[in-house]
């Protein structure tokens, strides 16, 4: 590739300049040349997977969602939710998260609600880069030690 200069007494000269696409450009580093989005559900699968990394979590979710979460795990080819009970905005450099869980029985659920919004923090900075703003957690449920797990009914016998 040729390039043409001027120099100081204003006559064009010809400077061969060979480039390589791996070339260090001039513009600052690779992060700062484009664009990079994260959509809600990304971080809201990254939340569910920490808040139900935390011990006194049962469960996460509205006894409604859980119900319908159930019946769809079972259809074939089906995926758990591992978003459920889980809110996400997520704007350019911030996030914000509501969360909705089931605790055990005999858990302080303060340290239970402290833990999960520490560990979500943690794991979806880490993960995005992204600043959590806040972790709003409501408490839907409490599962009891004799409680069995909700089934649906099945229809076919």
């Amino acid at each position: 590739m040729t390039d043409m200069t001027e120099n100081r007494g204003g006559e064009t000269e010809t400077a061969a300049v060979r480039r390589s696409p791996l070339a260090k450009h001039s513009g600052g580093d690779a992060g700062s040349r484009g664009r990079t989005t994260i959509a809600d559900g990304v971080v809201e699968k990254i939340a569910g997977l920490a808040a139900r990394d935390v011990d006194g979590v049962h469960a996460m979710g509205s006894g409604i969602s859980r119900t319908f979460g159930a019946v769809r795990d079972r259809v074939p080819g089906g995926q758990k939710s591992v978003s459920r009970g889980v809110k996400a905005e997520v704007g350019e450099v911030q996030a914000a998260l509501d969360l909705e869980i089931v605790v055990e029985y005999g858990v302080s659920i303060s340290d239970v609600a402290r833990d999960v919004r520490e560990n979500v923090i943690t794991a979806v900075e880490r993960m995005t880069g992204l600043e959590v703003v806040e972790v709003n957690i409501a408490v839907s449920d409490v599962k009891l030690p004799d409680e069995e797990e909700e089934e649906p009914e099945r229809r076919i016998q």
